[in-house]
């Protein structure tokens, strides 16, 4: 979760998706995300990535080994406390579901903001609409459902119960974008006063999903 309680991220990475993979016990790894970072820099494309972590860590332990050659990269990251409590994710119905290719979703983020800071998304039976009014104009965009049976990765589908109508910061949304490159598909799933959330499926039943809180009464 980011320092202002307005997003956060959630990633689940299914053991199938790993060789081997092994977990004798639950446990919590407290990463620095920043420091994670700076660590997996060091790897070359092609490594071979093993995380490592003894009972009772304070460390958590990432080998980088390279398949063509001999050469093998150890590191040894500290652990942090965290507080899980927090970021806790109650279970949604969502009033309305668009699943859409997350290239187009990227483009329509990328050139919304540069007009503004806020898009309103509106979903109901004609399609999705993003908008968004800033000092230069306005500007939108409407999907409508479609389907290509040559190129289904660029259907739009959309389920609704109720139509929907908020309004979301740009700049979270199109930080979300950069996980566009891990899935050619994205889902947006939103209701009214609650979190939007935009789903990548990863390999298997695994994910990548951010939650953004809507703007409301003054900051919209």
């Amino acid at each position: 979760m980011d320092n202002s309680h307005v997003a956060l991220v959630s990633m689940m990475l299914k053991a199938e998706m790993f060789t081997p993979f092994r977990c004798d016990r639950n446990i919590a790894l407290g990463i620095n995300l920043q420091s994670l970072t700076k660590v997996l820099r060091a790897a070359q494309n092609e490594d071979i990535l093993t995380l490592k972590a003894e009972d009772a860590p304070d460390v958590v332990n990432l080998v980088f080994e390279s398949p063509d050659t001999d050469r093998l990269s150890e590191y040894d990251i500290k652990l942090m406390d965290i507080d899980q409590e927090h970021l806790g994710i109650p279970d949604t119905e969502y009033a309305a579901t668009v699943e859409m290719p997350s290239s187009e979703f990227a483009r329509i983020c990328r050139d919304l903001i540069a007009m503004s800071e806020s898009v309103g998304i509106e979903a109901t039976k004609d399609g999705v609409r993003f908008s968004c009014q800033g000092d230069i104009g306005n500007g939108s965009v409407t999907l409508r459902q479609h389907t290509n049976v040559e190129k289904p990765d660029n259907d739009v589908a959309i389920q609704l119960t109720e139509p929907v109508s908020l309004t979301f910061s740009l700049k979270y949304l199109v930080n979300f974008c950069k996980a566009s490159g891990l899935a050619g598909r994205v889902k947006l799933c939103l209701s009214q006063e609650v979190p939007l959330l935009v789903e990548y499926t990863l390999s298997g039943t695994s994910y990548l999903r951010f939650y953004l809180a809507p703007k409301i009464g003054e900051d919209e």
